[in-house]
């Protein structure tokens, strides 16, 4: 007979599990394929992806043409440069049929989509209409030239434009790239017989993703060939490392599809959570969706999401591999769904919602129906309780039983005080993780010091979570270590079979770790892995082996994948949400899924043991919490997101200088104490500005305004201010009204609102009615109520109307008040930097401002700067 392990050598036999399991996941759940750079492959002698020319494309646009935001200049040469380049892929389209004299079925068409129009877009529990004038899409249909392929399509989608503070080299220029490889080399393989389309391929380019899917719009209501397409692929990306994941997925035919890709990387997990809405976000994919009711696959970079939006989104930081990943599953989907033999013409008919389980998991892709997942679910828990029965082990066999505890029976009672430990566990980790946040961020002042590095938040709140855990159980008092597990098991398997039932596919979370903890229970009753001691067959160390790995695995990479999205995201998700506590308790529920063997690891050596272990996390978590305590939450490429409007008011004549935040971190206030000192006209203290609907000095950032909190600070007009021409420093908007006629009988007035903005873009207008009818949509507020109408046109669109009908307000009412606001073409630093001197005050502010950032704040901070104009009118 051997004598039981202590818990220290216990923990260093566990110890190459421990770290070899999340290292293994770890570096597969971050692989990327090796790039390629030549067009041609040398052994075959076809063309293939290449990652040079990808990011080569996505450079030309971010960098040579530079920031192409909705309305600039920049804006149309990247529309003119799209135009070039799949004319350029339609000319090799006529060369290959022509030298093959007619053999060789493809057909290569290109529209230029010019149109103006309206829609709704609610977002963030705010209704918001969106209109635009002279707006456009690039638009590339590769076919075999007959009806019959043509009147089926499959849609692949990438925005042009980027939005205000960035060139957007990941997002989204990186995704055109792929797309025009992917023409390429479809158009390369169809010359050499590998390839025909059974069914169109659509490449719509769209202009106007970053207005809020103003191009994608226009393309699903106004394009001739829009009611062809049977499924759309969207290629985002909201940061720049990692594998492209699948984070939205809306049917059992496209989840098919898309297993058909060579390096598939996606869960069900992602896309409920996606679906859920609570992330706020959203793709041009809602367009395509809404408007001509296709299913389809959102496909995004997303790792390193602390370039998204920011002006270091740059090739340079896209990391090698990112673009080859996302060009070989794209190409892939491509010839699946273009092919005869696709699910894609039985689309034409409308499509299955999803019920279908699917995951990647080390490399693999697994899928199956819901209807097979509650099978699978039901059976296991079936044999747990099953096996819980055959293998109970009456802790105290000498007492009867009483109360409760003899309503249920021994067995079922000890389950319960099992169930109620492992709860117990998991709230203590919550608490204790939690109680660390609490003192980091209210009494140490040191909130989101985990921030610039993503797993950072594992060291900080990983010990006093595991602390939590461990206290919980000295409170519940001494339970055996198999009826320990077999709780685990017990409450895995039934809520998996549960929230199944219930049509919630992440489960399979569950079921992947208590599958391995059924096999692992049953191979130590056999005897197989079990020690024989004084009580019979003691719980071995490899039922914690067999039972832990496949947590350690799943765990790991569900970790990685939230972390990698939830930590950067508190950089902007505004000053008053508790960051520091959302990410505590991801690290504490996320912990208590990766290691659930930890209680009855420490249940196995008693009390004393669990104490010993609590104090010395404790001393650790202190510690801890000195070192994170002297760190700096951001540095130079994990940068502070600072939004500041130098705004000149038309009506008053006043200029203020608008300086916001959208994170809690510490610092803010004396940061813009120093630029107060340094700007403000008269010396004076920076005022705190309340965020609402009627702060409209924001408006241009309208909904997601909601999440900063500004302050203002008066400035002094520029001297040379008064001398430039008006158009040149975009101080001209005005809100007029035309056809302008009062019903008094009924108690109405109708009008079109005009809106006249030479030198402004994204102009925004807010006002209080009572809107019976408008050009917008048929659907408005029954109801007076603030409305909020943004614009985004093509450069050089300058006036946009809307026709309202709306409820005549109180006989002494002097008309209509219209709040707007937009932003100088020519005022955006550092977008319109090679051209400052046409950017009139707000630029040579801006030049020092820059500046004088960089030089205080060691380039941590990256501020958004824009030139605005703004007013009340009147109508």
């Amino acid at each position: 007979m051997t004598r039981r392990w202590g818990p220290i050598r216990s923990l260093l036999i566990l110890a190459p599990l421990l770290i070899g399991a999340p290292f293994l996941a770890v570096r597969q759940h971050y692989s990327l394929p090796e790039p390629i750079t030549e067009l041609i492959n040398p052994q075959t002698n076809l063309p293939q992806l290449s990652e040079t020319a990808i990011l080569s494309h996505a450079k030309y646009l971010s960098e040579d043409i530079g920031y192409r935001t909705v309305g600039t200049r920049e804006h149309a040469l990247g529309d003119a440069w799209m135009l070039k380049k799949v004319e350029e892929i339609q000319e090799e389209c006529e060369r290959v049929v022509r030298e093959s004299g007619g053999e060789r079925k493809l057909e290569c068409e290109v529209w230029r989509q010019v149109g103006s129009g309206s829609h709704r877009f609610d977002m963030m529990s705010k209704r918001l209409y969106k209109t635009y004038v002279n707006l456009t899409n690039i638009v590339l249909r590769i076919s075999d030239g007959t009806p019959d392929s043509k009147s089926h399509a499959v849609l692949i989608n990438a925005h042009l434009d980027s939005t205000l503070p960035s060139p957007g080299a990941a997002d989204d220029a990186l995704s055109v790239g792929v797309m025009l490889e992917c023409a390429r080399v479809m158009v390369g393989l169809a010359a050499a017989g590998k390839w025909e389309p059974g069914y169109a391929v659509i490449f719509l380019f769209n202009n106007a993703e970053e207005s809020l899917q103003d191009g994608s719009h226009l393309f699903s209501t106004q394009h001739p060939i829009a009611n062809t397409v049977r499924a759309a692929i969207n290629l985002e990306a909201a940061g720049t490392t990692g594998p492209e994941l699948l984070f939205q997925a809306t049917s059992e035919q496209m989840i098919e599809a898309y297993s058909h890709v060579p390096r598939p990387f996606g869960t069900i997990v992602a896309n409920e959570i996606f679906s859920s809405g609570i992330l706020l976000s959203d793709t041009d994919f809602r367009q395509f969706e809404q408007y001509l009711n296709v299913t389809g696959l959102d496909m995004a970079v997303v790792g390193n999401s602390y370039l998204y939006h920011m002006r270091k989104d740059l090739v340079e930081h896209i990391q090698p591999g990112v673009a080859q990943h996302m060009a070989d599953n794209a190409l892939a989907l491509l010839l699946h769904l273009s092919s005869k033999d696709s699910n894609l013409l039985s689309l034409d008919a409308g499509y299955t919602r999803p019920r279908t389980v699917y995951f990647s998991f080390m490399g693999f892709f697994f899928l199956y129906s819901f209807r097979t997942a509650l099978i699978l679910y039901s059976s296991l828990l079936c044999l747990s309780l099953g096996f819980i029965y055959v293998t109970f082990i009456d802790p105290s066999p000498a007492l009867k039983a009483k109360g409760f505890e003899k309503l249920i029976g021994k067995v079922w009672w000890e389950q319960v005080r099992g169930l109620a430990a492992y709860m117990a566990g998991v709230l203590g980790a919550l608490v204790g993780a939690n109680v660390v946040a609490f003192l980091m961020s209210k009494v140490l002042r040191s909130g989101m010091s985990w921030f610039k590095e993503e797993f950072s938040c594992l060291v900080l709140y990983g010990p006093p979570s595991l602390a939590g855990a461990l206290i919980s159980q000295l409170f519940i008092g001494k339970i055996h270590e198999q009826t320990l597990l077999t709780s685990l098991l017990l409450v895995q398997s039934l809520f998996a079979f549960a929230i199944q039932l219930s049509g919630v596919g992440s489960c399979v979370l569950l079921f992947l770790t208590a599958f391995p903890l059924f096999i692992s229970l049953t191979l130590h009753y056999s005897g197989i892995t079990a020690r024989h001691g004084k009580a019979g067959k003691e719980i071995s160390l490899w039922t914690y082996v067999l039972g832990q790995t496949m947590p350690l695995l799943t765990g790991t990479q569900t970790i990685c994948a939230i972390l990698d999205f939830f930590v950067p995201l508190t950089g902007r998700i505004g000053g008053d949400a508790p960051a520091d506590h959302v990410i505590a308790s991801i690290v504490a529920l996320t912990g208590a899924y990766t290691v659930p063997l930890a209680l009855p690891f420490a249940h196995r050596f008693g009390r004393g043991v669990t104490s010993r272990a609590v104090v010395t996390l404790g001393v650790i978590s202190v510690v801890l919490m000195g070192v994170f305590a002297m760190r700096n939450p951001f540095d130079d490429m994990h940068q502070k997101r600072l939004f500041v409007l130098h705004m000149e008011n038309i009506t008053t004549g006043e200029q203020h200088l608008h300086i916001a935040s959208a994170d809690g971190a510490p610092g803010f206030n004396s940061l813009v104490s120093a630029i107060a000192s340094e700007y403000d006209a008269e010396g004076n203290h920076p005022t705190s500005v309340i965020m609402d609907e009627y702060n409209s000095d924001w408006d241009v950032l309208y909904p997601f305004s909601a999440f900063l909190s500004p302050f203002l600070i008066d400035m002094a007009v520029d001297r040379a201010y008064a001398n430039e021409s008006s158009v040149a420093a975009g101080k001209f908007i005005t809100v007029s009204a035309e056809r302008d006629f009062v019903d008094r009988e009924n108690g109405t007035r109708s009008l079109t609102l005009v809106v006249d903005h030479p030198g402004v873009i994204w102009t925004s207008i807010a006002f209080d009615a009572h809107v019976l009818k408008w050009t917008l949509d048929d659907n408005p507020p029954d109801e007076y109520a603030r409305h909020h109408i943004k614009e985004g046109s093509f450069y050089g669109m300058d006036r946009w109307t809307v026709d309202l009908v709306i409820k005549l307000p109180e006989p002494t009412s002097r008309g209509l008040p219209i709040n707007f606001v937009g932003i100088k073409e020519q005022a955006m630093w550092p977008g319109k930097k090679a051209e400052k001197e046409a950017g009139g005050s707000a630029m040579r502010l801006f030049e020092k401002m820059d500046a004088w950032f960089e030089e205080t704040t060691g380039g941590t901070v990256d501020p958004m700067l824009m030139g605005c104009v703004g007013g009340i009118s009147i109508v």
